[in-house]
This record gives C-alpha cells, structure tokens and sequence, in this order.
C-alpha cells in the first residue's frame, strides 16, 4: 500500500455493548500506539437492533477502564449490509454473528471486506469466539479484554505490514 493509503476495521457482536465496543477500544488504543490513527478508522456495530444509541455496558466500560482504555464515547449501532463493502475488515466475535454477516452479503458473495472471526487473529485463543459476557459476572469482561487484547496484537501486526 501506499504511504498515503487507510485501512479500515469493524468489530461486530450481537447487541454492541459488550464485546465490539471492548475491541474497538482495545484496537483503537492500539493503532494509536503503534503511531497509525491517522491510516486506521476503527467501528463496531452490532447483528442487533436492541440497544442502538446506547453506551457500552457498564462493566465493560469498567474492566477496559482498569486497562487504561476508554469507550464511554461509543454508542451502539447495527451493522448493515453496505458495511461489508465500506470497510477492509469486518470481524465477527462468534460463529453467529459471522453467520449473521454471511448471510448479509449480496448473491454474488462480493464484498470489499475481509469478513471473519476475530479470533483468527488470535495467538493464544486461536479462532475461539469471543464469549459473551452479558449475562455472567465481571471476570467474564476480563477474560474477554485478554482474549481480545491478544487478538488485536495478531490483527495490528498485519495492518502493520498491509500499510508498510
């Protein structure tokens, strides 16, 4: 790619309060690390329309604070059929919603992004899903913020080399 060239990257989760927003947090701490915010947008949405407008969970927002990351300026928004062809990357949490991302693609199965596990990226948790951690207690969150935080070390190493 060139100097100039940008890359972009959805997360996606059910209801984007919990698990894509964490990503989107984790990533974007990231790419801003590595000095690539100006030739990385980062999003998440959710396969869901439950809690659109709404700010990440709580917990979430809790363990990703005790990480140094902030997401309370998020907001929940649903993924779309047209996202699959805006971003580079769209990155399911789980088998259901890349199922659900699947099944968004035009016929033809032609879309600009790379649509896939988030988990592939992953050393440690190698294609595992991101678990949802909606429904469980607060080290639910930190296990998802470990698994996810070794994804997005596997997935900037390739944006990296991609811009380079």
């Amino acid at each position: 790619m060139k100097q100039d060239e940008t890359l972009s990257v959805l997360f996606v989760c059910l209801g984007n309060i919990c698990r894509s927003p964490s990503a989107h947090g984790v990533f974007r701490k990231a790419v801003a690390e590595a000095g690539l915010g100006d030739r990385v947008s980062i999003e998440s949405a959710g396969t869901g329309d439950w809690h659109i407008g709404k700010a990440p969970d709580r917990r979430a927002t809790a363990a990703a604070a005790s990480r140094g990351i902030d997401v309370t300026d998020l907001r929940a928004q649903q993924v779309t059929p047209a996202d699959l062809n805006r971003f580079d990357y769209v990155l399911a949490m789980d088998a259901d919603n890349l199922a659900d991302l699947e099944r968004m693609a035009p016929a033809t199965g032609q879309v600009r992004a790379y649509v896939a596990l988030f988990g592939a990226y992953s050393a440690n948790y190698r294609n595992a899903p991101v678990p949802d951690p909606y429904f469980g207690g607060d080290q639910g969150f930190e296990h998802v913020l470990d698994m996810i935080e070794d994804a997005s070390a596997g997935l900037l190493e390739e944006i990296k080399a991609r811009l380079s």
